[in-house]
């Protein structure tokens, strides 16, 4: 039986993902703090899940959806390159290790871009913690070298999809009045949804020439003011109040996460993957939201 490991496979992407390799026929190994699968300090355990592996989605991490105080920023930038050094580690130890190793990273290591979009190979890298982390991250995954295992960082955009993510607040701020533009409303939407994010997986673990970074993120990005409109009109609200950059930093606080999630302009472009001939199932955000929120 063909067999995939999921590290930090129990959210909102790894429960999805679970799902659909199974139903492919994959036996999957889960690696998680959970007690009921295999634990990240079991590493004789985390070497038999990859011996014979096909496949290695790293998704594990603390959730940035948080105030960056020093203990978050230390708990989110550790809990990323303390379980992918553990990867690396136990891949070297395999007799038969993964044919390939999808790391996952964020696309939120470019730069605030309202000017032009960012492609893998001429986007700019930015700066502040979020990129710091993405930086070493990435840094940690590409370290490691690996002569049986193909190596991918996947900068994923924000992920849409049914069962949660993000789509729970955006939907609650709508329901109840508030989905009117955020901040200045230009900032750029980069997102992709989940199905996309899987069919992505799927394709480039066929490419087997294929290694290093990838966009994933949908092809055709909007604007704040754009996203939140499409998101009045598809839940039939005629109207939403908007949210000045100073009620979005009183309410962060109050509900302990960050502005950054919402005023930074993620201009992110799939250059890589569509020349490579990847055809997005997804890719407008009018199509996306008309299947999730049917």
């Amino acid at each position: 039986m063909k067999k995939v490991v999921l590290a930090g496979g129990t959210g909102f992407i790894g429960d999805y993902f679970k799902k659909k390799f199974t139903e492919l026929g994959y036996k999957v190994k889960i690696i998680s703090r959970q007690p009921q699968h295999i634990s990240w300090n079991d590493t004789p355990g985390i070497i038999d899940a990859l011996e014979g592996a096909e496949l290695l989605i790293n998704l594990a991490g603390k959730s940035v959806n948080c105030r960056y105080n020093q203990k978050n920023k230390n708990e989110i930038l550790n809990s990323r390159l303390k379980t992918t050094k553990i990867l690396g580690e136990s891949i070297l130890a395999c007799q038969n290790p993964p044919k390939a190793w999808m790391n996952s990273s964020t696309a939120t290591i470019y730069r605030h871009a309202e000017d032009r979009p960012m492609t893998e190979e001429s986007g700019e890298i930015g700066s502040g913690f979020s990129v710091d982390v993405a930086k070493e991250w990435e840094k940690a995954l590409f370290a490691f070298e690996l002569p049986k295992t193909r190596i991918i960082a996947l900068r994923i955009a924000i992920v849409l999809g049914k069962e949660g993510g993000v789509m729970t607040p955006y939907r609650n701020l709508v329901k109840f009045g508030l989905g009117g533009v955020q901040g200045k409303g230009t900032q750029k939407f980069s997102w992709i949804h989940i199905e996309d994010l899987f069919q992505i997986v799927l394709f480039l673990k066929e490419r087997e020439e294929l290694n290093g970074v990838f966009n994933c993120s949908a092809p055709n990005p909007v604007t704040n003011h754009e996203l939140m409109k499409q998101l009045r009109d598809k839940m039939n609200v005629p109207f939403g109040l908007p949210s000045p950059k100073w009620l979005l930093e009183l309410g962060s606080v109050l509900i302990r996460t960050e502005t950054e999630l919402v005023l930074k302009s993620r201009w992110v472009i799939p250059e890589r993957l569509e020349r490579e001939g990847y055809k997005f199932t997804f890719d407008t955000l009018d199509n996306t939201l008309e299947d999730i929120l049917k």
